[in-house]
């Protein structure tokens, strides 16, 4: 095997003209799937409440009459899973990334049986944080397991992976939607239906190991190295205990554990954590759990009024959502994340002043006709460009950017972020809809993803095929500049 190097970017590896592909490793690829399963509950649980909550309607004349109460039903789960990724970045280096995952997967499985016995709308609202507790952890936990146990070459279509089942999961939530439309206790079957992936996950991480970086850097060296073996053939593995023996020196460098105040304190970390979470606030602002949440709703906004024509019109969405993220997996290693986000958010901008157009064209008396049929289109060419960019770079980003120190509560604090702006999106869209219109909201949408274009263009950098130690350089450089300070992040943590 011959690994030609070239400054500032990860070695290009061939093994007898063998490049490093999706699926080179069999072993791998299984522990991305099985961490995986946590995607695929954030995704069915995004995606089921948008059904459920026509039914729920129904059985509930207080949540029928209350708008607020439609948005806390769909907003508690959020709320839930934004102290959950704020808890779980801690979690996750304290304890471990598959301790992190099982604790996650009896939290959902808790929150599932409440929902689907709820005798009220408040219990059913108790559930949904629990379910939202459980997505919150999964959500820092999975991409951080997949990019440490990932080759850098391919890291980025392994991690995209998680959001693949993120959006299988949508898929599958509107199809079961679609299956207990005329069941009696309709959305009861929804929701409940969540647990079953919870409780499969959790028995076959029972059988995974713990991530090797985590292993090598905070417990066991022989254990890391018995699962990086299954990772690397016996070259490249030198090279990743090398790297991996250099960051546990720095690690040792330090008096004290990392706490959250120190993402602030070194100017690196500073720079890191503001292009990692401003592309996660940015996700949601730009209105994707908009469209998932209210899909049927929005469906039924433009002139689709029944139930079951306005899941299946949805359903057909996040088959287009599913569809576009493998795209973006073949994608995001060959063209980079920085490229592919700018890409996503051209389209994004096009077809939300397209969406904001045919409603506020549409008559008020106006039930489907040509404007209903240009506000589907609006959503199905939103989910094309959405999808294979900003469904999955900013995931993909924030496992590969900060350092092992940091990594655990920096990815959790950003994918607070992510949560908190995911809040305000769900608990706000109804009301804001009401208060100046449908089209007028996804007009001012379009302007926040102008916005988030410019910030991309402006603090993200190319992280495609870089190590984490060459990604730390980046951050040195930006900081420093090529001739500064050289100091590692871990000496850097007085700095201000």
């Amino acid at each position: 095997m011959t690994i030609v190097s070239l400054p500032g970017s990860s070695g290009y590896i061939d093994a007898g003209n063998r490049k490093l592909t999706y699926f080179s490793n069999s072993y791998v690829l299984g522990l991305t799937v099985i961490a995986g399963i946590g995607g695929l509950l954030f995704g069915y649980d995004t995606g089921v409440i948008s059904g459920a909550l026509l039914y729920i309607r129904d059985d509930f004349e207080q949540v029928e009459q209350s708008r607020f109460l439609q948005e806390t039903i769909v907003s508690m789960a959020l709320v839930g899973a934004m102290i959950g990724a704020a808890a779980g970045g801690w979690f996750n280096d304290a304890y471990g990334r598959k301790k992190a995952t099982l604790i996650a997967d009896i939290v959902f499985a808790l929150g599932s049986v409440a929902m689907t016995a709820a005798p009220n709308p408040y219990i059913l609202i108790f559930g949904r944080l629990l379910v939202g507790l459980g997505v919150g952890v999964a959500s820092v936990t999975a991409p951080v397991y997949i990019a440490e146990a990932s080759p850098s070459e391919i890291r980025g279509s392994l991690v995209s992976t998680n959001v693949l089942l993120i959006t299988g999961g949508q898929f599958l939530s509107y199809l079961v939607n679609l299956a207990f439309t005329e069941v009696p206790g309709t959305w009861r079957w929804m929701l409940g239906v969540s647990g079953v992936p919870a409780v499969i996950q959790f028995f076959l991480m029972l059988f995974l190991p713990e991530s090797p970086r985590w292993l090598y850097l905070k417990k066991d060296r022989s254990e890391a190295t018995a699962v990086l073996s299954k990772i690397y053939d016996p070259y490249r593995l030198e090279q990743e205990l090398d790297q991996l023996a250099a960051a546990l020196e720095e690690e040792r460098q330090r008096k004290n554990n990392v706490r959250h105040l120190d993402v602030f304190k070194s100017k690196e970390v500073r720079l890191a954590f503001l292009a990692g979470a401003g592309l996660q606030a940015f996700q949601q602002l730009t209105g994707i759990n908009t469209i998932m949440y209210y899909s049927a709703t929005i469906v039924q906004m433009a002139g689709f009024c029944s139930n079951q024509l306005a899941l299946f019109l949805s359903l057909i969405v996040a088959a287009i959502n599913a569809v576009g993220t493998i795209v973006g997996i073949y994608v995001i290693d060959h063209s980079g994340r920085r490229k592919l986000a700018l890409f996503s958010l051209s389209g994004v901008i096009v077809s939300l002043i397209l969406l904001g157009t045919a409603f506020l064209l549409q008559p008020s008396d106006s039930s489907k006709g040509i404007y209903g049929w240009l506000a589907i289109a609006g959503l199905a060419l939103y989910i094309c460009f959405f999808s294979p960019g900003m469904g999955i770079v900013p995931w993909t980003v924030n496992s590969e950017i900060y350092p092992e120190s940091y990594r655990g509560i920096c990815g959790g604090t950003s994918a607070t972020v992510n949560w908190i702006s995911n809040l305000i999106v769900a608990q706000t869209f109804l009301s804001i809809a009401g208060a100046i219109g449908t089209g007028p909201t996804f007009l001012m949408v379009a302007g926040i993803a102008v916005l988030a274009f410019a910030f991309v263009a402006v603090f993200v950098p190319e992280t495609k095929g870089l190590t984490f130690e060459e990604v730390e350089i980046i951050w040195k450089e930006r900081a420093w500049g090529r001739g500064g300070n050289r100091e590692t992040l871990l000496e850097a943590g007085n700095e201000s």
